[in-house]
């Protein structure tokens, strides 16, 4: 029998192409599928070592090794790391424990379920061997048909191999079909995917930046560069290119002779339409460009925020916006800028509201009176740290003040940075070492906390999302994953 199977192996490795490893697999594969039936089925780890010189083979049952505090979720092949730590002394987390038992013979299996595990196995395993052929190409664009839908997917196929298209990587409102002509970025591989292993998307903006790289032949030469890219998927688009020839127009070029190659991206993406903007190093410059067709009265850069507020007139504001705030979202995807759009009334309502604070501020802390304040304000002081370490010579420069008055407000607002210090860290200290310790708390975030009073890891697990994201400047998504983090204690508990 052990020679019958190893003249089996030998025939299917020659007639499928593939290693005798492959095959040795699935043979393995189909004993240990074999042998859990002896165990009722059930979920018992059964792991098969076939001899690939002599055919024999042994059968032994697996218990993976779990922390004891983690509880067993799966008792039939889990066992606990103290209970393991009795057999194998220095046995560690994520080891097997393996015990030898009998083994089924192969007359015993069923031809026919023994053949149909062995075939299938072959299949993934030729199946994987086109895979990476395919992806050794290095192609950027999936070029096939499609071949069926799959639950709102659609499995494109490229010769041999096929691609997954999901509903939510599709163009709104675009209608495939099967034997319908497609394209498509490769977003890459996801081996946990049943069927189609190959990610496809046409509505990301990897996509478009590969259109432009196809009809712009000065892209892949390296003349230009498509420096960013956003979409609204069917409807609207903005890139960015930036030309590293100063030969090259980057604009004219990217839109070609009567618009010939922008078209041809237009006319692939379902009539989506595409705004050319210049990129610029300077941010304030991009976001003007990129909130084009809107012209744009003056604009206020927020360096700690990430943020520019953009001053237009009314005849602009509804273009700025765009329907729906498309224009705007856009612009601020594609510079990676936060842009908040207003009139001239609103900016001035809003600067007059921050010089109120500051305001409040001078005189608070540097105990002045509102005039001293209005001067350094007029003067551009926004904050105690200007006031206090600003080279003196520009305070100097100031008509009002004279040395004695500089000096005097530049020792009140080092005092008043002090007091302010000492009270950051006196509410620091009182924030406990639970919270200190928790994964992804810093110490910059600790002082966050501390000044918004949250001290405690319930503190902290307490908070809504917005509330978090207020206090903290984190964005959403880590806001979330640290309040989870903070109650995982409650679910233990």
């Amino acid at each position: 029998m052990n020679r019958e199977l190893l003249m089996l192996v030998d025939a299917i490795s020659r007639e499928k192409s593939v290693e005798r490893d492959v095959v040795f697999g699935a043979v393995e594969a189909a004993l240990a599928s074999a042998s859990k039936k002896l165990f009722g089925g059930g979920e018992v780890d059964i792991r098969v070592a076939v001899d690939r010189d002599t055919g024999e083979y042994e059968t032994f049952r697996r218990w993976h090794v779990v922390p004891n505090e983690a509880g067993l979720q799966n008792a039939d092949a889990e066992i606990l790391l103290f209970e393991a730590q009795e057999q194998i002394a220095d046995i560690e987390v994520d080891d097997h424990i393996e015990e030898s038992v009998e083994s089924v013979p192969i007359g015993r299996i069923g031809a026919q379920a023994a053949k149909q595990v062995i075939l299938q196995k072959i299949r993934d395993a030729e199946r994987e061997q086109l895979l990476n052929d395919f992806m050794s190409r290095g192609e950027r664009i999936f070029v096939g048909t499609v071949k069926r839908l799959d639950k709102g997917d659609i499995i494109a196929e490229s010769g041999r191999v096929e691609g997954r298209l999901k509903r939510g990587e599709m163009i709104p409102k675009e209608n495939l079909r099967t034997g319908d002509r497609v394209r498509a970025v490769i977003l890459g591989v996801d081996p946990t995917q049943r069927g189609p292993q190959i990610m496809l998307s046409r509505s990301s903006g990897e996509f478009m930046k590969e259109l432009f790289a196809q009809e712009v032949p000065e892209i892949e030469q390296g003349l230009l560069e498509i420096k960013s890219c956003a979409r609204d998927a069917g409807s609207r688009a903005k890139i960015a290119v930036v030309s590293h020839d100063k030969r090259v127009d980057p604009i004219g070029t990217c839109v070609g002779v009567r618009g010939s190659r922008v078209n041809g991206v237009t006319n692939e993406l379902a009539g989506e339409r595409v705004d050319i903007v210049l990129w610029s190093e300077d941010p304030a410059q991009f976001v003007i460009g990129a909130l084009a067709p809107a012209n744009v009265q003056s604009i206020v850069v927020d360096e700690e925020r990430h943020a520019m507020d953009v001053v237009v007139d009314e005849e602009n504001l509804a273009i700025a916006i765009g329907r729906g705030g498309q224009n705007v979202r856009l612009a601020s995807e594609l510079t990676g800028w936060k842009i908040n759009i207003m009139t001239a009334e609103e900016s001035a309502a809003k600067q007059a509201e921050e010089s109120d604070s500051v305001r409040k501020l001078f005189v608070d802390k540097l105990d002045v009176d509102a005039e001293v304040a209005d001067i350094l304000i007029a003067e551009g002081f926004a904050s105690l740290e200007e006031v206090a370490y600003v080279p003196m010579q520009e305070m100097l420069e100031i008509e009002s003040f004279d040395e004695e008055t500089v000096n005097e407000l530049r020792t009140r607002a080092k005092d008043a940075l002090l007091t302010m210090e000492i009270a950051r860290e006196e509410k620091v200290e009182e924030v406990s070492q639970d919270l200190r310790d928790l994964d992804g708390v810093t110490p910059d975030l600790i002082a966050k906390l501390a000044a918004g009073d949250i001290h405690t890891r319930d503190d902290l697990a307490d908070l809504a999302v917005d509330e978090l994201v207020e206090i903290s400047a984190l964005d959403e998504a880590e806001a979330r994953a640290l309040i989870m983090k903070a109650r995982e204690h409650w679910f233990n508990a």
